[in-house]
């Protein structure tokens, strides 16, 4: 092979930027093997560290158009590499070096020292449809000597770059993603839906709202996690199906992976409008429902001290019980049928007042006057139990009521008693 590439330095290491075909890197590019330890368990170690994420990233390149990726970092050893370099000489002056052409013999050994994924994801996709093996990935090569310093080396740079690589993080997602309906939605609802409107969504990295925020609604991540309930709906009858692990068929999905694949891909755009169209006829109709949230929309400037104070508030401006809210809406609808405004009907005859004895050390703990942020699922069961107990089985009905004997310190029959107090359905 006879690569152009540009040559340059960092640190220790010399290194060279080119790019290599999907068939270059089927045909070259090998698994972690002996280099960077001599011990068969360390090696195994590293052999198993490759996950079925490469599966999504061949999904990622077969599917998406628009598709990109990062350099790989490709170690190189053996053979009898070769660089041959070009001066470029202006009019001017001007001189340019470290440009050429990097010889490879084939005799090399050649493994991806960031990008094992990566590369057993575009091994896949080009066995999946051999038209993709003339797409070009951009690489970065390092010399690489199998002596105990070259080892070491190896195994630092393997380590730092993996180690201290972040994933995206959500906010990001929600800000950019363009494959992501959620994602997409959210940033439609901010921009145009009047409920959203004068920045009433915090952006924070976490779920829970600062106690002394008297002006956002929700945090961006309970707003995200939400829209995602209200997706789980819109596609409830639609087929999304993957690649079956173990036996490599295609396998109708279901449930949060159902969630995870679909939202992986960008729709056609048909799909993606219905899905904007249907959050916001959500968001209006909820907020049209309920005075307290249409109160809060109608604000010129939010306010929202009313309904998030010292005292509690109200349920609909706490993150932890606007979700489950909203997740019980999601249940009502998928496995009842029911109409939206039939679910906030039921919602409305609950307390949805933080202070009540139905949250009383489940969402809010009235010594401290703090809210409860660990028991989400404890408050979609009650109000689940509470509308429809048939919506539980007997196993989350029985963890249930020991939860809230637990949290509130009271007997089996105090427990009883205080569910049946509340029942609606």
């Amino acid at each position: 092979m006879k690569i152009p590439a540009i040559r340059a330095q960092i640190g220790i290491w010399v290194y060279y930027i080119s790019t290599l075909s999907f068939e270059q890197v089927d045909k070259y590019v090998q698994r972690v093997d002996d280099e960077l330890h001599k011990s068969e368990l360390l090696r195994e170690m590293l052999q198993r560290s490759i996950t079925e994420n490469y599966k999504s990233i061949a999904d990622y390149i077969a599917q998406q158009e628009e598709r990109f990726f990062n350099a790989l970092i490709l170690a190189v050893y053996d053979g009898e590499p070769k660089w041959n370099e070009i001066r470029l000489e202006y009019d001017n002056g001007e001189e340019f070096y470290d440009l050429g052409i990097l010889e490879l013999t084939g005799n090399e050994k050649i493994f991806p020292v960031d990008g094992q994924h990566r590369v057993e994801g575009i091994k896949k996709a080009i066995f999946d449809n051999c038209e993709l093996s003339s797409e070009k990935i951009p690489v970065v090569f390092i010399g690489h000597k199998k002596t105990e310093e070259g080892m070491r080396r190896a195994r630092r740079m393997f380590s730092t770059l993996n180690r201290y690589a972040k994933p995206v993080s959500l906010s990001d997602i929600i800000a950019l993603d363009e494959d992501d309906s959620v994602a997409i939605a959210c940033r439609d609802l901010i921009d145009n839906n009047s409920f959203f409107a004068n920045n009433r969504i915090l952006n924070t990295k976490s779920k829970a709202i600062p106690p002394n925020n008297q002006k956002e609604f929700t945090t961006i991540i309970t707003f995200y996690e939400c829209n995602r309930e209200l997706l789980d709906v819109f596609i409830n009858d639609f087929k999304v199906y993957d690649e079956n692990s173990e036996t490599g068929k295609m396998q109708k999905l279901k449930g949060r992976r159902k969630i995870e694949r679909y939202i992986r891909f960008r729709p056609d755009e048909g799909k993606v409008n219905d899905f904007i169209r249907y959050c916001n006829s959500f968001w209006d109709n909820i907020s049209e429902y309920f005075p307290k949230l249409k109160d809060y929309k109608d604000m010129h400037e939010p306010d929202c001290k009313k309904y998030r104070h010292k005292d509690g508030g109200d349920l609909f401006f706490r993150p932890v019980a606007l979700f489950a809210i909203i997740h019980v809406c999601a249940v009502l609808k998928k496995q009842r049928n029911y109409d939206y405004e039939d679910s906030f009907q039921l919602i409305e005859r609950f307390p949805l007042e933080l202070a009540s004895e139905l949250w009383e050390n489940v969402l809010w703990e009235p010594v401290s006057k703090k809210m409860l942020t660990t028991n989400q699922s404890m408050v979609i069961d009650i109000l689940l139990y509470c509308i429809d107990k048939t919506l539980l089985n007997d196993r989350q009905i029985e963890k249930l009521k020991t939860s809230i004997k637990g949290a509130k310190q009271i007997s089996d029959e105090e427990v009883e008693s205080l569910l049946d107090k509340y029942m609606i359905g």
